[in-house]
């Protein structure tokens, strides 16, 4: 029986964060509330949330809740990824398999954007610049950032490429969910922003070198953050 529930359960919030009724970053109800929905034990709903976190779903820190991690798969603002990333070893592949497509990307885009495509990126630096306190949409605003300079390398698969990710493929640092560590998370954010804009004016200036140089340095240490989150 007990089986029955916690598979319930875990259905109920996995379908939440599929459908996007629960956005990536965004906190999941606390256990006494879940508890109080579903009429369950706390073992019931600690088992669920131990599910999820197997299935790469909900990053859980004591003390602070449960986040969904993983954006909906198959929504309809991007596809379907080609192979699910669930684990962190999953992160680090990507990450590596982003700096061989997103560096020339930038390149193209420096010599290739237009001041349309332009503006789309400044408008996506600056709503992740003011994104630092939401997780959510700091996330949704760093995929968009990325997703515009693929647009403006004037090379449909890139732009292809990134959308079957989707924002899948932006890992949310650990430190961003943890208490205790607010200082350490922001001056985090801080590097990405300034890493971001470094990115941005490369290509606004037209310099293609810089601009796959900026990428590189930006997914490399994000390559980095995410080793050290492992720690």
């Amino acid at each position: 029986m007990s089986r029955n529930l916690t598979a319930d359960l875990a259905a109920d919030l996995r379908t939440r964060i599929v459908d996007g009724v629960i956005q990536p970053g965004e906190k999941l109800p606390s256990e006494n509330t879940l508890i109080g929905e579903f009429g369950v034990s706390r073992t019931v709903v600690r088992s669920a949330l131990t599910r999820l976190q197997a299935e790469g779903l909900v990053e859980t820190e004591r003390g602070r809740g449960s986040f969904a991690l993983t954006p909906p798969p198959g929504s309809p603002t991007w596809g379907q990824p080609t192979r699910a990333v669930v684990t962190a070893e999953d992160r680090l592949h990507l990450l590596e398999f982003r700096i061989g497509v997103e560096t020339e990307a930038a390149a193209l885009a420096a010599g290739n954007r237009t001041e349309r495509q332009l503006n789309a990126m400044r408008q996506a630096l600056a709503e992740f610049t003011d994104s630092g306190e939401h997780p959510a949409h700091a996330m949704k605003a760093d995929f968009e950032f990325h997703k515009a300079i693929a647009a403006a390398s004037g090379n449909p698969f890139y732009t292809d490429c990134l959308s079957s990710l989707g924002q899948t493929m932006i890992a949310m640092p650990r430190t961003r969910l943890m208490t205790g560590v607010e200082h350490y998370a922001r001056d985090h954010f801080e590097q990405v922003v300034h890493e971001h804009g470094s990115i941005f004016a490369a290509i606004a200036d037209g310099d293609g070198a810089a601009a796959s140089a900026a990428m590189r340095n930006h997914l490399a240490n994000s390559r980095r953050r995410l080793r050290a989150g492992r720690e």
